[in-house]
């Protein structure tokens, strides 16, 4: 029996953001004042909350899965409940509000390299803050929070834990809940200020090489567009030296790099794929977190689960929206197998 079964707790539940995603795929990025040309159109759930859980349901989890946040009380809020229901997703801690829409984001996709931009509405999420969350009353193994930087209220400043965000998260430890944290991609110099007092009270970090990059403001991004595997070290170095995160992981085109906190250092190679495949990359992030987030729940090596989690990215890149092409667990491990597989991105 591993930990999590031993401390009786069981399940997911995840509160952050809850967004409707108007994907629009798109011939090519216009320059300012041009004309692009809208192929097809998309409607389907987004934010890290929505896409993780579903991600979750559809690879099949056996266990619990609970959402939090604040939705409007409006068709938008409605379609978002509707598919919780549909993929079993416990909605009971999700409120509605008549003071703010239901979030939601414009999606451009280029159809050829599956690269997006996001326009976004905040609508309700701003209103989500610690208060919806119901540590004493959860049973869940692990709590997934996200977006930082995208979340008003848990980014408001806290006098003694840095932000409310982190003070949740000290709440939720100290609960015996296992903790993760996403953070959303923007060009900001916010990353430096908000996410480190959170750092402290992470069991699991899930980000992209952007992101990471951004809290520790080093790019590890060389001018060809190419990796900086020294700089993307350094920036996982200097995350573990600002908290007591049992591991970081970061996920890119090129694949996932891993470190722990007993300083093992791990990288394994995403799949190359054919053309056509790639539909979106909406959501692949999310879809990576919530494959490792599976097989940690389910007491896997950290290796295991992050091949689950670039499989069910792989999975998910095949759809226009950010969950749609995710399938049984088995399903999309044997998807990724059909491809071959690149490289691992720091054996540079």
């Amino acid at each position: 029996m591993n930990s999590f079964g031993q401390s009786g707790r069981i399940g997911i539940a995840s509160g952050g953001n809850w967004i409707v995603d108007r994907v629009k795929r798109i011939d090519h990025f216009p320059e300012r004042g041009m004309l692009a040309n809208i192929l097809s159109e998309s409607c389907g759930t987004g934010g890290a909350a929505a896409n993780v859980l579903i991600d979750l349901a559809r690879l099949g989890a056996s266990f619990p899965l609970c959402g939090m946040g604040v939705l409007g009380d409006d068709a938008e809020g409605a379609f978002v409940l509707g598919e919780c229901t549909r993929h079993g997703i416990d909605t009971q801690f999700i409120r509605s509000s008549s003071k703010a829409p239901t979030s939601y984001t414009d999606v451009m996709t280029e159809a050829d390299s599956g690269d997006r931009t996001f326009y976004h509405n905040r609508g309700a999420n701003a209103l989500f803050g610690p208060g919806h969350v119901p540590v004493r009353q959860l049973s869940s193994r692990i709590f997934h929070l996200g977006y930082l930087l995208l979340l008003d209220l848990m980014d408001q400043t806290d006098p003694v834990h840095g932000t409310a965000a982190a003070r949740l998260l000290k709440e939720l430890q100290e609960a015996g809940i296992k903790t993760s944290v996403d953070v959303v991609s923007e060009d900001s110099d916010r990353f430096r200020l908000l996410v480190p007092p959170a750092l402290k009270y992470i069991d699991y970090l899930i980000l992209n090489e952007i992101e990471i990059g951004r809290i520790v403001g080093v790019n590890p991004r060389r001018a060809d567009g190419g990796l900086d595997c020294a700089a993307l070290v350094e920036s996982v170095e200097t995350l573990h030296g600002l908290g007591r995160m049992e591991f970081v992981a970061v996920h890119m085109p090129e694949g996932v790099y891993l470190r722990d906190r007993q300083g093992h250092r791990w990288s394994q190679g995403s799949r190359i794929l054919p053309p056509g495949h790639i539909q979106s990359a909406v959501g692949a992030g999310d879809a990576c977190c919530a494959g490792m987030l599976y097989g940690l729940h389910e007491g896997w090596g950290l290796r295991e689960s992050a091949e689950l989690g670039i499989a069910t990215a792989t999975a998910s890149l095949a759809d226009s929206t950010a969950s749609g092409g995710v399938g049984p667990c088995e399903e999309v491990l044997a998807l990724a197998r059909q491809f071959p597989e690149r490289p691992p991105p720091l054996s540079c």
